[in-house]
C-alpha cells in the first residue's frame, strides 16, 4: 500500500511561521497595553528596588523555557541588573544556595506545571522570595503561587503540529527582554554605563572611553609657554602626534599645531623661530573628558577637521591627548 506524500504546495511558507511568531509578540503588545500592564509595572517596580539595593535576581526555567531563562538573565546583566540563571533540576541539588532571603525569582514555564519548577515552591515561600511567574496559564499551580503573573500564552505555535515551543518561546523571551529595558530605561542607564559592562568585541570597541586610547605620560607632548620654537619643534617631531600641548602649572595654556607652524613659517619666514611657544599657541583648543565615548571623540574630530583633542580633567589639568589614528583602528564606525 502506498501512502499519498504531500505536495510542497501542501506545505505552509517558511515565511508564514514567522508570522505567527510575529503575531503572537502582537498580541503579546497588546496585552501590556491593556490587561497585563497593571502587573508588569508591579514586576519592575520590584525590580528596580532589586537594581538599587543590588540584591541578585534569580531567573529560572527547564527544557526550552530554561534556554530562554538564561538569555533573559544574560539581558538583565548586560543593561546593568545583577542577575543568574538557575537551573531548575539542578537547583534541588544544591544551587538553591543561589537563592538569598527577599530575593526576587522569576520562574518560566510555559504549562505552569512543570515538576521541577513546583519543587522549589516551598523553599521560595520559606525564603520570602518574590516569585514572578512567566506562563502561558493563568490557573496554573506556578501562577496560583505566584506574586505576580504575567501571561505568556500564544493562540497557537508556530510548529505545524502545534507542539514544539515555537511563538511561546519567542513571546517569553521578547516579555523577559521588556522586563530587562524597562528597568533599564527608569534607571536611566547610559551608554557610558552600559560601556563600562561591555569592554570587550565590537561592542566594547564602540563603546570605549577616551581615558583607554589617549597617549599620557611621556607620549605626551607638552611644552611651557617660554618654550623657544626649535624646542617646541623639537617635542612635536619627537611625540609624532603633529601637536603639542602648552602648559602652565599643569593646566591647558593652549595648543599649537602643525597648521600653526606653517603659518608662522608663511607669515615670518626665517624669524619664526624666534618666538616661544605662548606667542604663537591656540588659546582655545578642543577639548573632551576623559570619561567621554570613543565614538564622540571621533565625532568632534570629523565635525571640526582636526586630528587630536586634549583630554582635560575637570579642574582644568591635562590628562592627555587622543588622536584621530587611535580612533581609526577601532572601526567605530
Amino acid at each position: 500500500m502506498s501512502s499519498k506524500a504531500s505536495s510542497p504546495s501542501d506545505s505552509p511558507r517558511p515565511s508564514e511561521f514567522v508570522r505567527i511568531e510575529a503575531a503572537a509578540l502582537n498580541e503579546l503588545a497588546l496585552r501590556l497595553d491593556t490587561a497585563m500592564l497593571a502587573p508588569f509595572t508591579q514586576a519592575v517596580d520590584h525590580l528596580l528596588q532589586a537594581a538599587a539595593n543590588q540584591t541578585r535576581v534569580i531567573v529560572t526555567g527547564i527544557g526550552k523555557s530554561g534556554i530562554i531563562a538564561r538569555k533573559i538573565a544574560a539581558t538583565f546583566r548586560s543593561t546593568g541588573t545583577p542577575a543568574h540563571f538557575l537551573h531548575a533540576a539542578e537547583a534541588i541539588h544544591g544551587d538553591l544556595g543561589m537563592l538569598a532571603p527577599g530575593g526576587i525569582v522569576i520562574a518560566l514555564s510555559y504549562s505552569g506545571e512543570t515538576e521541577e519548577l513546583l519543587r522549589l515552591l516551598p523553599t521560595l515561600k520559606r525564603l520570602n522570595t518574590t516569585l514572578i511567574a512567566i506562563s502561558g496559564c493563568a490557573t496554573s499551580t506556578l501562577a496560583q503561587a505566584s506574586n505576580i503573573f504575567l501571561d505568556a500564552g500564544v493562540s497557537v505555535e508556530a510548529c505545524t503540529l502545534n507542539l514544539a515551543p515555537t511563538a511561546s518561546t519567542t513571546v517569553m523571551l521578547a516579555l523577559g527582554d521588556a522586563l530587562a529595558l524597562e528597568v533599564s530605561r527608569l534607571r536611566q542607564w547610559t551608554p557610558e554605563d552600559f560601556a563600562d559592562l561591555h569592554p570587550g568585541g565590537r561592542i566594547g570597541r564602540r563603546l570605549a572611553r577616551v581615558r583607554e586610547l589617549m597617549h599620557t605620560g611621556d607620549a605626551l607632548p607638552q611644552v611651557g609657554e617660554s618654550t623657544p620654537m626649535p624646542q617646541v619643534i623639537y617635542e612635536m617631531s619627537r611625540k609624532k602626534l603633529g601637536m603639542t600641548t602648552v602648559l602652565k602649572d599643569g593646566h591647558l595654556a593652549g595648543m599649537i599645531s602643525d597648521g600653526d607652524l606653517r603659518r608662522l613659517l608663511e607669515r615670518d619666514g626665517s624669524h619664526a623661530l624666534e618666538h616661544t611657544a605662548a606667542e604663537i599657541l591656540n588659546s582655545h583648543p578642543h577639548t573632551i573628558a576623559g570619561s567621554a565615548l570613543a565614538s564622540s571623540a571621533l565625532a568632534i574630530m570629523e565635525d571640526k577637521k582636526i586630528t587630536s583633542l586634549i583630554v582635560v580633567a575637570p579642574d582644568g589639568r591635562v590628562e592627555g591627548v587622543v588622536h584621530l589614528h587611535d580612533l581609526w583602528t577601532l572601526q567605530l564606525t
